[in-house]
């Protein structure tokens, strides 16, 4: 467990660990735990550069007039982007890859609390899947060439490492058994499978690409209970019975602040090293899959890492990793293909 004092050290100090003009992209950065990191990448930073992905442009016009009036040296874009689309995250990628030849972060957290059925976009896939695994990797997938320039392990030095990392904002710890003939759930969904299939996707295409990518560190984060805007989407009854839950959940609940500051902590905390520097002088978290020499953690909501999962473990003797990853990119070119037509 990482105390809030460990982890507001931390943060304070990432500009002398790493040096300032770092970039940052937070996909779902309007709202919620997007935007609650945000900030504190800000708070915390010194000439740093944060591209706010999202659907609300007056809301992030509000959110960037008050980080400039706290950090003036800070740069904060907002890109307008809805994206339950693969195509809008494309055209996302390739405006910061016009800006930008490194990225040191890409904190992932879109998301739509939903109690519909499989809800197909133009694009064939159910838009919660979508928002919570497919748009995701797809973001990673694009911005790769950035992050590896942004770890330059060249470069870095035992008093200055370099950073690169991704962290992916959704309910690790809680990987399961999927239905893997039908891993987009065409004719398996269910609100229940949808998430077993998103989380798990998560953690495995994750350690699978920290495995081919040993220049960055791969995170998947449970965030706890912290007040949000996801039920935003949901009907009347639904929305109250959720409001409900929050009130008796309250004794648990992460301030929207500290949520922020934890998530910093994943994101640029020298506990998570990636592969690359797994033989240098910093400690690996203790416990996390990355321990294994993968560069991929499971953190909980208090910044501990989980231990293995069981089901992970025989994914990856069974070689199901390449397999999700492979249907991953089949699914872009899909997309692709048809978009292009």
């Amino acid at each position: 467990m990482a105390s809030i004092a460990a982890v507001l050290d931390n943060n304070s100090a990432i500009t002398r660990r790493y040096g300032p003009g770092l970039v940052a992209v937070f996909v779902g950065g309007t709202s919620g735990i997007g935007e609650s990191t945000a900030r504190a990448f800000i708070r915390n930073t010194d000439a740093s550069h944060a591209y706010l992905v999202g659907r609300d442009q007056a809301r992030a016009a509000e959110i960037i007039r008050e980080l400039q009036q706290m950090k003036p040296d800070a740069q904060i874009t907002f890109i307008k982007s809805d994206v339950s689309l693969l195509r809008e995250v494309d055209d996302a990628c390739s405006l910061i890859q016009r800006n930008e030849d490194k990225v040191n972060i890409l904190f992932l957290s879109p998301g739509i609390g939903t109690m519909k059925g499989r809800d197909e976009t133009d694009e064939g896939l159910d838009r919660k899947l979508n928002l919570h695994y497919y748009s995701r990797m797809r973001f990673v997938q694009n911005l790769l060439p950035q992050l590896v320039k942004g770890a330059d392990i060249t470069r870095a030095t035992e008093s200055q490492p370099s950073l690169s990392r991704v962290v992916s904002v959704l309910e690790a710890g809680s990987e399961a058994a999927m239905n893997l003939d039908d891993l987009s759930l065409k004719t398996h969904y269910s609100l229940r499978n949808c998430a077993k299939h998103a989380i798990t996707m998560n953690s495995v295409s994750m350690e699978h690409l920290a495995s081919h990518y040993p220049q960055v560190s791969f995170i998947h984060s449970f965030p706890g209970i912290v007040r949000t805007r996801l039920n935003r989407d949901l009907g009347t009854v639904a929305k109250c019975a959720v409001n409900a839950l929050v009130a008796i959940a309250k004794p648990w609940e992460i301030p929207f602040n500290e949520s922020g500051e934890r998530h910093l902590y994943a994101a640029a905390s020298p506990t998570f090293p990636p592969l690359a520097y797994k033989d240098s002088s910093i400690d690996p978290a203790e416990g996390s899959d990355g321990r294994n020499g993968s560069g991929f953690y499971r953190l909980s909501s208090d910044g501990s890492t989980y231990k293995p999962s069981k089901i992970m473990e025989r994914y990856r003797a069974e070689g199901v990793r390449s397999l999700i990853w492979n249907h991953t990119v089949s699914v872009f070119a899909h997309v692709h293909n048809k978009v292009s037509v």
